[in-house]
This record gives structure tokens, sequence and C-alpha cells, in this order.
């Protein structure tokens, strides 16, 4: 196969390196890619606009491409699987119907809504002065949400009514752009967070490992919201009964994109991100693609062949989705820029990747790099590098992330010391 995956962050880079290693694959193409994804096997960067539709079908007609995998949200919600699937293409990612589980949190609280998925009361909003009326009323803590794409920040837990009101302020002022216009307010839900990937296809579900990760930009669970700042997998807090109700859960919502009212074209990664409260686990949004960083942890204890199992995603043969995991524990550590979430600077040269990867059980994955005009390999965007590594216990494999990370260097490199920490202590870490 030929395989084209679109995107360029850490999720991508783990997505390209798994692809690599299945003997079906002859070569890999990234658009746009990042400094990381040139260096996997078989594969190599391609300046192609991941957001035009007819650019991406060219490429693939001109180089036979058998699959596109789409890693990020933003083309899925912009249609780019819908006129690649016309033109007979397969694709590992939902219609863009399907991506407004993601694209829309109005409509993902509906959809969840109709088919009894058990998630936080809510109510939506098109104006600023009903939303802080419904928000004085409902009191803080509380969770406001820019209905559309706002790349994972905008989402604000409120612990008192003025930042709640700021909150929906800012959403309704433009700090989101479009994403904003819409507002939908939550009751604030209690207890650990936990992912559970799943290919869908045909309404059938096939959940992956489960993965926790952390949200916050530092230590403490302090801070403002990120994309993420490290994940680990499995998730010893979890369950048996969780689990199994997680899964029941995933398997109701991948039944419900295949009947209608929804009747939604869905062939791809459903994220389901959950709570588990007091009352058992409730969704606190779905995503319609790999989540990052969970990606970068999930994807490393899959044995299955990712290509094989991707191409029958793609092509609904759900018969033939088959799924083998690893029993090592898995720990990523992000290294971010100094500033992120916020604004930080580019360019910073970076020093060490070599020696960390060197370490038994370590992957980087490159998240926010590239290659300058003198051949060094600098910072290019707010999450910078993922580093991975894999053991036999939980302990062994954090012992070593930590490891590698200090062997890595970039002026500002910023992380937080204590990815796992919590769950090392017990479900109690919680209460």
């Amino acid at each position: 196969m030929n395989i084209l995956v679109l995107g360029s962050g850490g999720r991508e880079h783990a997505i390209t390196w798994a692809l690599g290693k299945s003997p079906r694959v002859d070569a890999l193409y990234v658009a746009p890619g990042n400094g990381g994804t040139e260096g996997v096997a078989k594969a190599r960067n391609v300046a192609v606009d991941m957001m035009d539709a007819e650019a991406v079908l060219a490429f693939a007609r001109e180089h036979a491409v058998d699959l596109v995998v789409v890693g990020p949200e933003a083309p899925l919600v912009a249609g780019v699987a819908d006129e690649l699937r016309a033109a007979g293409v397969a694709v590992f990612g939902p219609n863009a119907d399907g991506a407004q589980l993601e694209g829309s949190k109005a409509y993902s609280k509906a959809f969840m809504a109709a088919n009894d998925i058990p998630t936080a009361a809510y109510a939506q909003f098109d104006a600023a002065e009903p939303a802080l009326a419904y928000v004085r009323e409902q009191g803080a803590p509380i969770v406001i949400k820019a209905d559309g794409l706002a790349a994972g920040k905008g989402v604000v837990v409120a612990e008192t009514l003025a930042d709640a009101e700021e909150a929906v302020r800012a959403c309704f002022d433009g700090a989101f752009g479009e994403a904003g216009s819409r507002v939908v307010v939550e009751e604030c839900m209690t207890g650990p967070e936990c992912s559970l990937l799943c290919f869908v296809t045909n309404g059938k579900s096939f959940p992956m490992a489960p993965a926790q990760d952390h949200k916050r930009a530092y230590d403490g669970d302090k801070g403002p919201n990120t994309g993420g700042m490290g994940v680990y997998s499995p998730v010893p807090i979890v369950t048996g009964d969780e689990m199994a109700e997680m899964v029941r859960i995933m398997d109701a919502a991948a039944a419900a994109t295949a009947r209608e009212p929804f009747g939604l074209d869905y062939r791809g990664t459903l994220y389901g991100g959950f709570m588990l409260t007091p009352k058992g686990p409730r969704v606190v949004e779905f995503n319609a693609r790999f989540g990052d960083p969970e990606t970068q942890v999930v994807l490393p204890r899959l044995k299955s062949d990712l290509a094989e199992v991707m191409m029958a995603v793609a092509e609904g043969r759900a018969a033939d989705v088959e799924l083998e995991w690893s029993d090592a524990w898995a720990v990523c550590v992000v290294l971010a820029s100094e500033g992120y979430p916020g604004s930080y600077e580019k360019g910073k040269v970076i020093l060490g990747i070599e020696e960390a990867a060197a370490l038994d059980g370590v992957t980087v994955f490159h998240a926010g790099t590239k290659t300058n005009a003198d051949g060094e390999l600098v910072t290019n965007g707010g999450r910078v590098l993922n580093v991975v590594a894999l053991g036999e216990t939980f302990e062994e494999a954090r012992d070593r992330a930590y490891e590698a990370c200090g062997l890595i260097n970039f002026e500002g490199k910023q992380l937080r010391s204590d990815i796992g920490a919590k769950a090392l202590r017990g479900r109690g870490a919680w209460e």
C-alpha cells in the first residue's frame, strides 16, 4: 500500500511511525509532516495543503495512494474525507457529518441526549446575556465551552462565577472566532478523567487501550488547559466495571452513527473523553479523530498491523478488524515551548534527541519541530516533542520517560514533572 497521512503534529508522527512498521506499506507520504516524520521508515514529507481536498485528491491520484489517513479534526469538519470518498479514494476518517461530533459541542450533546448516552446536563446559547443569566442561576463551579473547534483551548472549568462570566464574554467577544459564536454551558462533573479511543466502522466499535491525559499546563493540575502535557496507558485507577461501562457507551455511540436520524458515514476513530464520576463514567466529549497525545501511548502498545486495521475500517470491513495489545506500560511526557499555551517563540535549536531515543524502550515523537536553513532541528510550535517510554511496570516506564527528557534540551524547555504521579497514589488521590 501507498498511504498519505494528513497532519503535522505528534499524533501524525506516531501514526506514521506505526504504519511504517507494516510489511504491507510500500510508501508513506505526510502532508505537511514535521521534523520527525521525514525520518520514519518509508516516509517523506510533501507540500500539500491538507485543507484543500482537490490538492489532496490530485496528489493521491498522481502517487497511486491507496489510503488517506486524516489526522486532525479541521480537515474532517471541512469535508475533505467526503470529497476523497466521492472520488473513490479509501479514507480513514469520518465524513463531515460525523465530524460534527467534535466540530459542534451542541450537536454532540444533542447526539448524546438522543441516544441515552450519560453526560453532563447542559444548555446552549447564541447570545451573551441569556448565557450569563443562566450561569448566574446555576452558580459555580460550571463549565463554559465554545461550540466549535478551538484547538483544545475553548473549554473553561470556572471555579467562580466571575471566571464563568469572563469565559462567556470571551467567547462572544471573539476570543475563539466563529467557534465561540455559540456557547454550551455544562454542569461541572467531578472525578478523574479517562480517554477511550475506538476504531469505528459500519456502526461497530473496536476499543483501543485506555489512556489518561494531563490537560493543565503546570504541576499539580494547575494553570490553563492545554492540548495535553502528558499521558499514560493503561489506566490503573479504572475498575473493571467502569471499563465495561465505557465500552458499552462507545458501542452505543458507534451503533447510533449508523442509524437514523443521524445516518453518519463514520469510518475512523471515535474518541470518548470520560469523567469517572461517583455515579459511573459519563462522557465529557467526543472527538472525531485520534487523541493527541493519547495516540502516542496507545499505538506503541498495539501489536496488530495498523495499516491493515485502518484499511479495513476505511473500506467498512468490520469483520476484518482485529486488535491485539501489548501488556507494556507506556508513559508520554510533553516538552513544550516556554510560554505555552500562551505566546511563545519558535526557532530554538533542539539537542539530545538521538541520545534520548537510544535509551531502551524510548521513542521521541515530534510535534512542533522543523529543520531550519542550516539543517538544524528547531522548535516550531507550542508542544515541541512527545517523549514516550515503555516499561514492564508503570514506575519503570515513567522513570525512563523522565530520564529521556533530561537528555533533550532547547532554550525555554517546559514540562510537567508529575505525569502519572497521581495515578501511582491510587484512586484516593482524586478524593
